[in-house]
């Protein structure tokens, strides 16, 4: 599958690419039971049409990226399911082919609506582990290690033809060191976001100035910014992020609902200060406007989100000076 477009490139015909939103969240609306290591990736294994679907329906809402369902798509955790590294890797470019499948359906239907871009999504060792280390950072693995684990995934995104690859949710500086030294081999564009441990720095501790500056200068980095985190510390990470570097900026939250990992389920939203003193929730829709100003120019959903939300982030920035 030949690449479409650049993300750089969509930027220059852009002022703001917006993204999809969940994938787990719509697969389990759909009747997906995703308790497994394997977490959306199962569905790759069981009812991959299904996966197809919820990438048409965001492109549906008005995304122009499509992330594919390879975020815990790995030869290792699927060799715990008996499958060789092949089979494995046949799955991984399943992903982008189901991506693209819906992206040539909804530009059959809209033919106006193009460019659309496939992200392949390359989710940390943390997320492998599946025991929440992803929000940690707390292994420890050479770059050695880091390479091995990570290059047969990102090669076979990059051989089925993804526009550029989504290093999500990365925990670790010392994991986004070696990414980025991957990447540098095969020439392809990326985004980098990575899960927080507060407003200034990324999970393992790393102030986000120190992200800024390691990859502000990476040429092929086309991206940084912050995914699966909570609402109310996006703003002040594209603050620090901006101060860091001049690269565009991302930002896919989570809905604003709480996560409780104990017992793995989900509670309210949380509130922040109106300016009247009151407490409002907080609305993804409503806060992407703030998240532009501060130089977002990818803006998504990440857990909990759905198309709904995403038309809802188009609706209210076409509305916005």
């Amino acid at each position: 599958m030949p690449r479409t477009a650049s993300l750089s490139r969509l930027f220059d015909a852009d002022d703001l690419v917006i993204s999809d939103g969940a994938l787990a969240t719509e697969l389990e609306a759909r009747g997906c039971n995703l308790d497994d290591p394997l977490w959306s990736a199962k569905v790759l294994l069981e009812q991959p049409q299904l996966i197809r679907d919820v990438h048409r329906d965001y492109f549906g809402a008005g995304a122009k990226v499509a992330t594919t369902a390879s975020y815990q798509a790995t030869p290792q955790g699927f060799a715990r399911r008996g499958l060789a590294e092949k089979e494995a890797l046949e799955l991984v470019a399943m992903s982008v082919r189901l991506a693209d499948e819906a992206r040539r359906e909804h530009l059959a239907r809209n033919p106006g609506a193009g460019p659309l871009l496939i992200a392949g999504s390359v989710g940390p060792y943390g997320a492998y582990l599946a025991d929440g280390s992803e929000y940690r950072g707390d292994y420890d693995l050479a770059a050695a290690e880091f390479a091995a684990f990570h290059r047969p995934r990102i090669e076979a995104l990059a051989a089925a033809g993804v526009d550029f690859l989504a290093f999500e949710t990365l925990p670790s500086f010392a994991e986004a060191e070696a990414l980025l030294a991957l990447t540098a081999e095969l020439g392809i564009e990326s985004w980098f976001s990575f899960s927080l441990k507060d407003g200034t720095r990324i999970s393992d501790g790393t102030p986000l100035a120190a992200v800024g500056a390691l990859l502000g200068r990476q040429p092929r980095v086309a991206a940084i910014g912050v995914n699966c985190v909570p609402l109310q510390l996006v703003t002040p990470a594209l603050e620090a992020l901006g101060k860091a570097t001049d690269k565009p900026l991302v930002a896919y939250p989570n809905s604003g609902e709480t996560y409780d990992p104990v017992t793995k389920t989900w509670g309210a939203a949380r509130t922040s200060a109106a300016s009247e003193g009151q407490e409002r929730p907080q609305n993804l829709a409503e806060e992407s406007t703030i998240w532009r100003e501060l130089g977002a120019r990818i803006i998504g959903g990440c857990c909990r989100t759905t198309p709904g939300d995403i038309a809802a982030v188009g609706r209210v920035l076409s509305a916005a000076p």
